[in-house]
């Protein structure tokens, strides 16, 4: 994961659901070019927003067992609306299935009340090992960061706050 797109994870149910917000401002970098006049957010993003969130379910589901979990497939997608700076992108994530190796979900992002962004995501996690044992130092790396990225988003809060906070 080269970017984050969230700013925080609002609610984890292991295995069930999660509720993250990214909150749009105008230093955004790819803003500058995303319609400069009209600047929003680009679908790919949001997009990439709900993979990322989906992904953080299944590191917490799996406790952290994958060193990558990456988007095999995503259908139904459908933009309804527009973020603009100022704007919080809320994403409501629900697991339909969480194995060891793959993962399925349906999430929609809103904005307010609007509906945002829905999608169906097929995510694959595996560790760089499987395929060159000696990339294990990689993945325990990769793994390490991720911890402390879940910890900065609030990862551990969310999943001790109440369950009715975060039904997605």
């Amino acid at each position: 994961m080269k970017f984050v797109l969230l700013d925080r994870i609002v609610s984890l149910e292991p295995e069930r659901s999660i509720v993250t917000r990214k909150s749009l401002s105008l230093a955004e970098e790819y803003l500058a070019d995303h319609f400069p006049t009209f600047p929003v957010m680009p679908g790919v993003l949001m997009l990439e927003a709900m993979v990322q969130s989906a992904a953080w379910l299944v590191r917490a589901t799996t406790d952290f067992g994958a060193s990558m979990v990456v988007l095999e497939e995503a259908r139904s997608v459908t933009y309804k609306s527009f973020v603009s700076p100022g704007q919080t992108l809320e994403l409501r994530l629900s697991a339909t299935s969480i194995g060891p190796r793959g993962s399925e979900f349906r999430g929609v992002g809103l904005c307010g009340p609007r509906e945002a962004v829905k999608a169906q995501l097929r995510l694959r996690h595996y560790n760089l090992a499987e395929q060159s044992p000696e990339l294990a130092p990689l993945d325990r790396a990769l793994v390490q960061r991720a911890r402390a990225t879940f910890e900065l988003l609030g990862g551990p809060a969310a999943m001790s706050a109440p369950a009715e906070a975060g039904r997605a």
